[in-house]
């Protein structure tokens, strides 16, 4: 079971997960507002769907203790993917993300709508989108679909020598300087039959609009869903903050800034666990859980925490539907003429750093694409335990020298 799990990818999601859209600003208290067309607002209801989703796959699939997505990244991602796909590979994406009968004209429109307020709607929070293409060098890709990613998602598109032994440094330099150096290594390697990644990068950096005071931060105890226990230093803040109490747990959120973002932190009832409230979350229940939320004078004590979370979220996304496009019937052929390629791995990496002044993090999301009928792959051999040697003449099979190394060292 897993543990300490802060549903930390509402940082992202926190102004989408509003009953409307349309809520008018209160007078006395002015929070800056995103306004949305009808069809924008459609995508946030389906980003919702999809976040929730994914997070349980992700959950059930993982064995760390510490989790966190940004659904927010991996939909960008595979956004631009999305413009690339067609036939049942397009059906695919549209019930995966909650598109419905909206048209790809519509979509793109939201996804740039989106981006372009999200990252101007507070100026005390640092926040930022960054999307690229990246294709091997002489790959045929077409025209329209490389417009239509730098036209919607302001997508900064390179050619590259996938041989190069400095590609892989290069695509990860792009996301460090994206992430201000919190995403790091996150391509291992680039397949010979690699021929394209799509990636997303987000960064946010936000002041607590009531800060934690560091000299009341103090080491108590965390109890472990094991039953062991953890010493950890906890930081404490008195204040009127939103708070929601439900029959499986209370919550209270924090704001940042300007009160546009928020982190809303969960705690699951002592009989119950975070996997009780996973299994339970969609749309309708996440709604109804908060709507009878109400400011209340809080004494709130929050564990200091950092981590990074790193997985390949190839099965969750199979799970969820996406089956097609990582096989070799799926069909791409908006990107490339005849298609022949598919989704070979979805990489997703996070940061967060919470502590008393605040909370950084950044997500980072990589869509990497292969032919489907590329050159064999090398076998992977790694002698990085103990084994057995010999030296023989080839002629004869004559075993010269034979041995075993447990433990090597060179002098």
């Amino acid at each position: 079971m897993k543990n300490h799990i802060t549903f930390l990818f509402l940082i992202f999601a926190s102004l989408f997960l509003i009953p409307s859209c349309e809520k008018q600003p209160d007078p006395d208290n002015q929070i800056p507002q995103i306004i949305l067309r009808e069809k924008s607002a459609q995508i946030i209801e389906a980003d919702q769907a999809f976040a929730f989703e994914l997070f349980g796959e992700v959950m059930t699939a993982s064995e760390e203790e510490n989790i966190m997505i940004s659904h927010l990244s991996v939909s960008y991602a595979l956004g631009m993917t999305y413009n690339g796909a067609a036939g049942t590979t397009l059906d695919a994406f549209n019930d995966v993300l909650h598109f419905g009968d909206l048209t790809k004209q519509e979509v793109n429109e939201s996804y740039k709508d989106l981006m372009e307020q999200l990252i101007h709607l507070d100026e005390q929070v640092e926040f930022s989108i960054a999307n690229s293409i990246w294709y091997r060098l002489g790959y045929n890709v077409l025209s329209a679909f490389i417009s239509t990613n730098q036209t919607y998602f302001d997508a900064m598109v390179s050619e590259l020598d996938f041989t190069d032994p400095q590609a892989v440094e290069i695509i990860n330099n792009w996301i460090e300087e994206k992430t201000n150096d919190k995403i790091q290594d996150m391509l291992d390697y680039i397949p010979d039959d690699a021929v394209m990644y799509l990636i997303n990068a987000i960064y946010f950096n936000a002041a607590w609009k009531y800060q934690f005071d560091k000299d009341a931060t103090q080491t108590g105890t965390f109890y472990l869903q094991d039953g062991n226990q953890h010493e950890t230093d906890f930081m404490k803040v008195n204040g009127t903050f939103m708070y929601t109490s439900t029959d499986n747990f209370n919550a209270v959120e924090l704001p940042y800034g300007d009160s546009t973002f928020s982190m809303v932190v969960m705690l699951p009832y002592q009989d119950l666990d975070v996997d009780d409230l996973v299994d339970q979350m969609d749309v309708l229940t996440w709604n109804e859980w908060f709507s009878n939320s109400a400011m209340t004078d809080v004494q709130v004590e929050l564990p200091k925490f950092k981590y990074g979370f790193k997985d390949l979220l190839n099965n969750p996304l199979i799970n969820l539907g996406l089956g097609i496009a990582f096989s070799g019937g799926a069909d791409f052929s908006l990107i490339t003429p005849g298609g022949g390629i598919f989704i070979s791995r979805v990489i997703h990496q996070t940061f967060i750093d919470v502590q008393e002044e605040g909370t950084e993090a950044a997500a980072a999301t990589i869509v990497e694409l292969r032919e489907t009928a590329g050159p064999t792959q090398p076998i992977f051999f790694r002698a990085d335990k103990p084994f057995l040697y010999l030296i023989k003449e080839n002629s004869t099979g004559a075993i010269l020298f034979m041995g075993k190394v447990g433990k090597p060292e060179y002098n």
